[in-house]
C-alpha cells in the first residue's frame, strides 16, 4: 500500500517575513505537516487556486484532506452580518476552502476539518456559526488545554474515548448544524467540538481543537487509514458567496 498523500489548505498573507525577505506568502504552521508526517502520511501544502476545476482536479490526486485553522469565515458565507468581534474576511481561502470541502464531499474524499475547517464544513452543508465565544483558548497566540466529551457510538468515537484534553484556540463556534452532521464531542459549557457526517461510513469530520498543537496522533492517523468509497453518496453542500 503506498503512502497515503495528504493535501492541507494554508494561511495566504499579504507580508510575512524569513531572513531578508518580507513578501506576500502562502504558510502554515508546522504542526500540521509534522503530524501528518508522524500518522506516516505525506504532506502537501495547497495554497488558494481560482483557476476553474482546481478544487477537483487536487481532490483527484489526494488520499486524504485537511482543511487547516485560521480567520474567521465571512459571515456572508451564512446569510449574516458581521458582529464586533468577527475578525477581516480571507475571501480567497474561504472560496477555495468551500470548493475543496465541496469536491471531497462529493469524491468521497477522507476529510478532517481543523477548527476554522469545522466551522467551513458546517457552513458549506448550509449550517450556520456563532460569531463569538469566550474561554476557548490562552492568551493570543497560545492554546490552552480543555476537556471535551466524545460522543461514543459515532466515528470520531471509535477513535478516541470517552472525555479527552485538547489544545484549543478559536473565538466562533458551530451554531445550526449543516445538513447531515451529527455532533460528535462537546465542551463542558455545550460548544461544539466535533461533528461529522451521520448515517455513513466515511471520514468526514470536523473538530474545533487543534491536533497539530499536541501529541496525539489517533485522530490523524484514523484519516489516514481512511479510504475513499468507490461510489461515494453525493452530500448536498450549499452555501451563499458573493
Amino acid at each position: 500500500m503506498s503512502t497515503p498523500l495528504v493535501g492541507i489548505t494554508t494561511y495566504l498573507e499579504a507580508s510575512a517575513r524569513w531572513g531578508v525577505w518580507e513578501l506576500p506568502a502562502a504558510l502554515l504552521p508546522a504542526g500540521y505537516h509534522r503530524l501528518v508526517q508522524r500518522a506516516g502520511g505525506l504532506a502537501a501544502m495547497l495554497p488558494p487556486d481560482e483557476a476553474p476545476g482546481a478544487a477537483e482536479a487536487v481532490v483527484a490526486r489526494l488520499d486524504a484532506l485537511v482543511v487547516s485553522g485560521g480567520p474567521d469565515v465571512e459571515p456572508v458565507h451564512y446569510a449574516a452580518e458581521p458582529g464586533p468581534h468577527t475578525g477581516p474576511p480571507a475571501r480567497e481561502r474561504d472560496r477555495w476552502e468551500l470548493a475543496l470541502i465541496r469536491a471531497a464531499l462529493d469524491a468521497g474524499l477522507p476529510l478532517l476539518g481543523v477548527c476554522r475547517g469545522m466551522q467551513l464544513l458546517n457552513v458549506a452543508l448550509g449550517g450556520t456559526l456563532v460569531q463569538h465565544v469566550e474561554g476557548h483558548g490562552g492568551p493570543p497566540g497560545r492554546f490552552a488545554a480543555h476537556p471535551v466529551t466524545v460522543v461514543a457510538d459515532s466515528t470520531l468515537g471509535r477513535v478516541l474515548e470517552g472525555r479527552v484534553s485538547v489544545p484549543s484556540y478559536h473565538h466562533q463556534a458551530v451554531d445550526r448544524l449543516g445538513r447531515g452532521l451529527r455532533v460528535c464531542a462537546h465542551a463542558e459549557d455545550g460548544t461544539v467540538e466535533a461533528v461529522e457526517l451521520a448515517g455513513t461510513d466515511r471520514f468526514a469530520v470536523g473538530v474545533q481543537w487543534h491536533p497539530e498543537a499536541g501529541d496525539d496522533l489517533r485522530v490523524m492517523s484514523a484519516l489516514l487509514a481512511a479510504r475513499r468509497p468507490a461510489r461515494p453518496e453525493p452530500v448536498p453542500a450549499t452555501g451563499r458567496t458573493r
